[in-house]
């Protein structure tokens, strides 16, 4: 199931990579309104946010009135034959649950007719590594299935709702090609594509749905299905801080059932704290393990590709550090916010975390306190270095930086001071380099 909100960009029907911003994909979505033709121009800087699996998406969108088939969560070949033989009926399909779409292609939905299939498809499943288009070359692991009965249909739909930062709405999208990939859609038929904003006062109104459900060409008894999942969608979409819903496959069936086949659904993290169930949801198995543990001490981190690990005070900084790190001719291997209040503690959990990744081959330190103090930051920095086998270069200002500089040269450690951030940036540079 594709990504909504990632991948490629689609200007007038042509794919193109993925851009980046300061080194970071981008990943939320908005439509050139200038051209007709344009159907998608991603060009937003990324968003954290929260994937939850098919079969919790289809929990939540169930209680918004979605229409979904019945099925059940596996661990094991012999759960995934008792999930079957409670469902009943003589056709399963056995589902791969990973954060990822593109199961289908990498072999990670099997359909089934027997019980003895059920129990083939789930033990050359389980445990298996699963690379799709967008798990990139490593994959990713496959820990559960989910067994849901097979249910025939005639047509196959695309629904999709993504927070449009470009306009600030929620854009519905939907399209008479189901059961393909979104950026297949927009390259090779983007005239299939319907489109309508959200007015954020008054929210989705009924003839929206309608709108939408006539123009994927549904009949009478349809439609009316149709605007219920529409709305029910909505509705999660709006009451749960949602950042994309998707269903894909929308299916009808030969007795005018709108069904959801598959679904996918993530969330601003940034709304965890008031949405518990949400969070109860999270898979840590299909997480960055560092960025889980970066969560743990309140740190935001994403790791990237290059030698120079980073830690530094405030996102914008950070995007700042990185752009002249990269203008230096270095390159990021990370994007670490240590925030406002970075404890000694917190400093050190920081290289700790940076130190994971066995391609750094420099630390580069900046703050820029204001709310922090360089001692404690210096303090940090102090107790992590001690045991410090790579170069490390640190920035120090603001709040007590005098203390804090202090704290550095006493310390007796090989630590490379610099006095601004070009300065700190052409260092790491130069010591990653081997110079």
């Amino acid at each position: 199931m594709p990504d909504l909100a990632g991948c490629l960009n689609f200007e007038s029907a042509q794919a193109r990579p993925v851009p980046f911003f300061h080194g970071l994909p981008v990943t939320s979505l908005h439509v050139d309104h200038r051209d007709k033709n344009t159907v998608f121009n991603i060009d937003n800087v990324a968003e954290a946010r929260v994937d939850i699996h098919e079969y919790q998406a289809k929990s939540i969108l169930a209680k918004f009135g979605v229409h979904i088939p019945p099925g059940g969560v596996a661990y094991s070949a012999d759960q995934a034959v008792y999930v079957a033989s409670e469902l009943g009926g003589a056709h399963w399909a056995v589902k791969a649950q990973i954060h990822s779409g593109g199961r289908g292609k990498a072999g990670g939905v099997k359909l089934c007719r027997t019980y003895h299939e059920v129990t083939s498809a789930a033990q050359a499943m389980l445990g298996s590594r699963l690379i799709t288009n967008q798990t990139g070359p490593e994959g990713k692991i496959v820990h559960r299935l989910y067994i849901e009965k097979a249910t025939p249909f005639e047509r196959e739909l695309y629904l999709g709702f993504v927070l449009d930062r470009k306009i600030e709405r929620i854009r519905v999208i939907a399209s008479v090609e189901g059961g393909m990939e979104i950026e297949e859609i927009a390259h090779e038929k983007p005239e299939s594509i319907i489109q309508v904003e959200i007015e954020p006062a008054v929210g989705m109104q009924p003839f929206q749905a309608r709108q939408i459900a006539f123009g994927l060409g549904l009949n009478l008894k349809q439609v009316s299905q149709a605007v219920t999942v529409i709305l029910g969608c909505y509705r999660a979409f709006r009451d749960l801080d949602a950042v994309m819903v998707e269903i894909n496959p929308l299916v009808v069936t030969k007795d005018d059932q709108v069904i959801a086949l598959d679904a996918k659904m993530s969330f601003d993290d940034n709304a965890l704290f008031r949405r518990p169930q949400i969070t109860e949801m999270r898979d840590p198995a299909e997480e960055d393990p560092r960025e889980a543990r970066a969560a743990e001490f309140g740190l935001n981190y994403v790791g990237l590709e290059g030698d120079i690990g980073c830690i530094i005070n405030g996102a914008g900084l950070a995007m700042a550090t990185m752009d002249n790190i990269k203008y230096c001719g270095g390159e990021p291997a990370n994007f670490l916010d240590v925030g406002g209040g970075a404890s000694p503690e917190r400093v050190a959990a920081a290289f700790n975390l940076v130190l994971t990744d066995p391609n750094v081959k420099c630390i580069l330190v900046n703050i820029f306190a204001g709310i922090n103090r360089c001692d404690w930051v210096a303090e940090g920095v102090v107790q992590a270095a001690k045991d410090l086998r790579i170069p490390l270069v640190v920035r120090l200002a603001g709040t007590n930086v005098e203390e804090g500089q202090k704290i550095i040269r006493e310390s007796g450690l090989p630590i490379i001071s610099a006095e601004s951030l070009m300065e700190a940036c052409e260092k790491a540079v130069q010591l990653a380099k081997g110079h």
